[in-house]
């Protein structure tokens, strides 16, 4: 089912994404967004609340990448909020977003790491100041502290728009659109779906 709310006959309904949209390679596509995520470090993790159905979303700071750099890895207190709605609904959205407005978008299906391999592998000390000490011997913010967990995000589509353009050259593509009513050719607007993103794992893990 889609929602319309109109009928433009033989034209575009959506003229911005008909004037970015930009159909890479897949090899180029991939990179860029790795590159994207890398300089972000930061993004915005959705899940849905088991108790309400809702939605909630909160900073969350990148761990690792797997996957060819394709599948997202986040530190976790185990005993938190998200991962009561993550064992309830592992569905899951990664944002990110910088000052230039470039952002990316990448939805998948996320699991509970909590195997001390894992947790070792991509331990971080600064995890102790998130979990505190709570002076029992156990609960120490270490590497072996049961509280400390890893979602990992097993990515299935991803969409994404970055620009090459300065903010200036972007500015007056914006102009020149308000006047002429045009589109502004701003972004590289690409999509990567799962057959994409498994055929990258398949030769890049």
């Amino acid at each position: 089912m889609s929602f319309s709310n109109t009928d433009t006959g033989s034209k575009s309904a959506d003229p911005y994404k008909a004037a970015n949209i930009d159909a890479a390679e897949l090899k180029e596509k991939v990179e860029d967004l790795v590159s994207f995520i890398d300089s972000c470090k930061f993004g915005m993790m959705t899940t849905r609340i088991e108790s309400s159905g809702l939605l909630a979303s909160r900073c969350m700071a990148l761990a690792a990448k797997e996957g060819g750099g394709i599948d997202l890895l986040f530190h976790t207190n185990t005993e938190s909020g998200k991962t009561d709605d993550l064992k309830s609904d592992d569905t899951i959205n990664i944002a990110f977003l910088d000052s230039d407005g470039q952002w990316a978008s990448i939805s998948g299906q996320a699991s509970i790491e909590t195997d001390r391999e894992t947790i070792r592998k991509y331990y971080s000390p600064t995890l102790k100041a998130w979990l505190g000490d709570l002076g029992d011997g156990k609960h120490d913010g270490g590497p072996e502290d049961p509280r400390i967990g890893v979602i990992k995000v097993n990515s299935k589509t991803a969409t994404y728009a970055v620009t090459s353009k300065t903010k200036l050259g972007r500015g007056y593509e914006v102009a020149k659109g308000t006047v002429t009513g045009q589109s502004p050719n701003v972004n590289k607007l690409r999509e990567l779906t799962e057959e994409e993103l498994q055929e990258w794992r398949k030769t890049n893990s």
